[in-house]
């Protein structure tokens, strides 16, 4: 601010709004102590999780660090060896340039270099490049058999797929410890830069800063972030519980999801359609209701349950659900949850901020289920559902 500028007085009343508000929310007399002792756990788990990110970080920038120095000081020795040797290198490379590494015949004498077997035209130069960069290789003899595609070639069927030679770490879309740490202190001066920039420039080096930082920060791809693209899996929940009830009890009350609604807090309605679908309404952040169609895609009673979204839907997601019958006659759920909220991960991140994480929500949901199937009753809604209620 200018020397001798007043602040705004809007300013100031929004300020004092806002601390008011803080005040009122952490020193609330019944909840107020809670959600201090919440925060404080929280801390306490990221400050255990940075020492953790620390510890592999310094371990990865050790161990390329060492992988640097041992490539170059190979590449400055360039000693001939053993014919034996020369070929395991060779064959460790093959994995980074073909889709069919088993199907390449590799043969050495004095650091020459024989290729043969069938190979896709489209990986034949790849293959040559990463076989020549490997120490201790003088020369490569070609005899490989170029196809346009697999055909019926037997050596060309099947294949885990190309990894692109040595790719870019920040083109993967897992980024490593030490990637993460410059990119995300890069992405940090850039977004400082522009905010103290200003203007149409600064803004953008700003958002670019901060995208940088967030990708670094969730190690998640772009796309997930933002929710683009026809993927449900922006976030993914996975939850192991155990109900001591019968499984054929439990599957019961899984596969007629249109109860959900009595007993599941933030579940309004969930109702069959004409076509098969399940159709959810459900209580998203700031009170705002968000429905969608879902269908089943596996129903194997008292084994396996699975749904997705149908294409198009307000919020793609999917689930599946596996039942294991315990030796004392309780049954234990695998569950996994995958959802894309509008605006994908960021989108996610803030309707936790509003009170509508869908961890917490999954946790008390379940919390309710076990108690329905357990002792016959739960409370939701405000008044007590019992089980007969629910599964009549």
């Amino acid at each position: 601010m200018p020397a001798g500028k007043s602040p705004h007085p809007l300013g100031i009343w929004l300020s004092g709004m806002a601390a008011g508000c803080g005040l009122m929310y952490w020193m609330d007399p019944r909840r107020g102590s809670r959600r201090r002792a919440v925060v404080r756990d929280k801390l306490v788990h990221v400050s255990h999780q940075a020492r953790i990110a620390a510890d592999k970080t310094t371990r990865d920038f050790r161990h390329r660090a060492w992988g640097f120095l041992a490539e170059l000081g190979a590449k400055l020795q360039a000693h001939a060896c053993d014919d034996e040797v020369l070929v395991a290198r060779v064959r460790s490379r093959l994995g980074r340039a073909c889709s069919h590494p088993t199907a390449i015949e590799v043969a050495a004498f004095d650091g020459h270099i024989t290729l043969r077997g069938p190979v896709l035209e489209s990986e034949a130069a790849l293959l040559l490049h990463q076989v020549r960069q490997v120490a201790g290789v003088r020369a490569v003899e070609d005899r490989l058999e170029r196809h346009q595609s697999a055909g019926d070639i037997p050596g060309l069927q099947g294949g885990s797929g190309r990894r692109h030679g040595r790719q870019l770490n920040l083109l993967r879309s897992r980024w490593a410890p030490s990637t993460r740490l410059l990119a995300g202190a890069g992405g940090g001066v850039l977004l400082a830069r522009g905010l103290r920039r200003g203007g149409p420039l600064g803004t953008s080096q700003s958002l670019l800063g901060a995208g940088l930082l967030l990708r670094a920060a969730t190690n998640l791809e772009t796309r997930r972030l933002l929710g683009a693209g026809p993927t449900r899996s922006a976030v993914r929940m996975q939850k192991t519980l155990t109900i001591h009830a019968p499984i054929e009890q439990v599957f019961q009350l899984w596969a007629h999801p249109e109860n959900f609604s009595r007993f599941m807090a933030h579940v309004k309605s969930v109702h069959c359609t004409a076509n098969g679908h399940y159709r959810w309404t459900v209580s998203g952040p700031a009170g705002l209701d968000v429905s969608w169609e879902a269908a089943i895609t596996r129903n194997l009673p008292n084994q396996v349950l699975a749904w997705k979204s149908v294409p198009g839907a307000a919020v793609g997601n999917a689930g599946i659900v596996r039942f294991e019958s315990e030796s004392d006659g309780a049954t234990r759920l695998h569950i996994l949850l995958s959802y894309n909220p509008p605006g994908g991960a960021i989108g996610h991140a803030f309707a936790s901020i509003f009170g509508s994480d869908p961890m917490s929500v999954m946790h008390e949901d379940l919390a309710r289920m076990k108690s329905l199937l357990e002792v016959g009753k739960t409370r939701a809604h405000g008044e007590v559902v019992t089980r007969g209620q629910v599964m009549a």
